[in-house]
């Protein structure tokens, strides 16, 4: 993979971030544009996509950057989805299950193996990625075809239209057991990279039920989101006194009952959505990972 590492100095400042990554890289202002919506550009770490964002002096830039429609270190790639994930595909979307572990865009360490890449090389065209499950979250990821559906998802995603229901399989019940969960998130001041219900954050809510708890007292959730926040259904979960099993981010355990949990316990089930061009209602549901399933039986058997 070629990669551009580059330090804005003194004179950069304020200077628009796909200006300064063209001039100081050495490329076209279009390549940058394009490692900007792949999610390839990292600044001091956190993902950047807006284009005509500032740069400031001191700030580190990490650059991923595709070679001849390709990326360099192609053969040690992570295998295409397999058949078995596509959940449907027509030529505006396709819904795919995605397995835990594989991110939903380039990483800083890597511009190979996102979902997009792998759902494009199933399918042999480019798709976008309209919205996005956390590394170890497993289920239903919707992706467009054309850049049409792909504003009209986007716009649907961002208006929360769209009905998901998740699967979480939590340390303990959350308390009250049913309900739901109105609390603003925003960055946890006290940890970078996670965050945390802060009254000047975001509005989030989630509504919740547990379906069933087990004798050591995990217990297996059912969350529905109604907004799209960063971690919103763990930071919720956990705010209520249940933290997901494996999110250590989150205070969830790794061990139960000498059983090691494998990943943060969370799987996208079902989502219901209006199809980009005819506006009908569509729902797509991925069955439960076995790993999953494994720690399910295990813990919570009901």
């Amino acid at each position: 993979m070629r990669r551009l590492t580059l330090t804005a100095r003194r004179g950069d400042a304020n200077r628009r971030i796909d200006r300064f990554i063209a001039e100081r890289g050495g490329i076209s202002r279009g390549e940058a544009r394009r490692a900007l919506e792949r999610g390839g550009v990292f600044v001091d770490g956190q993902r950047c996509k807006v284009a005509s964002r500032g740069v400031h002096p001191g700030q580190e830039l990490v650059v991923n950057l595709e070679e001849g429609g390709r990326v360099a270190g192609d053969a040690a790639a992570p295998a295409s989805l397999g058949r078995d994930r596509l959940l449907f595909a027509d030529e505006h979307l396709l819904a795919v299950d995605k397995p835990a572990g594989v991110p939903a865009q380039p990483t800083l360490t890597t511009d190979r193996g996102h979902l997009p890449e792998l759902a494009g090389r199933l399918l042999g065209a480019e798709v976008t990625l309209v919205h996005r499950l956390d590394r170890e979250t497993s289920g239903v990821t919707v992706l467009a075809r054309t850049p049409a559906a792909a504003r009209a998802l986007a716009a649907a995603f961002r208006e929360g239209t769209p009905e998901k229901t998740y699967l979480a399989l939590c340390a303990r019940s959350p308390v009250p057991p049913e309900g739901r969960v109105d609390a603003p998130l925003g960055p946890d001041p006290r940890r970078r990279g996670r965050r945390a219900v802060r009254p000047d954050g975001e509005a989030a809510a989630t509504r919740y039920r547990t379906l069933f708890v087990g004798p050591s007292g995990a217990a297996l959730v059912e969350a529905r989101p109604e907004t799209g926040r960063t971690h919103q259904i763990r930071v919720h979960l956990a705010h209520l006194g249940a933290p997901l099993l494996g999110d250590a981010r989150y205070g969830g355990p790794r061990m139960v009952a000498e059983l090691a949990i494998p990943r943060t316990m969370l799987h996208a089930h079902r989502l219901t959505l209006a199809h980009p061009k005819s506006g009908r209602p569509m729902t797509f549901e991925a069955p439960v990972p076995a790993d999953f399933e494994a720690v399910r039986l295990a813990l919570v058997p009901g």
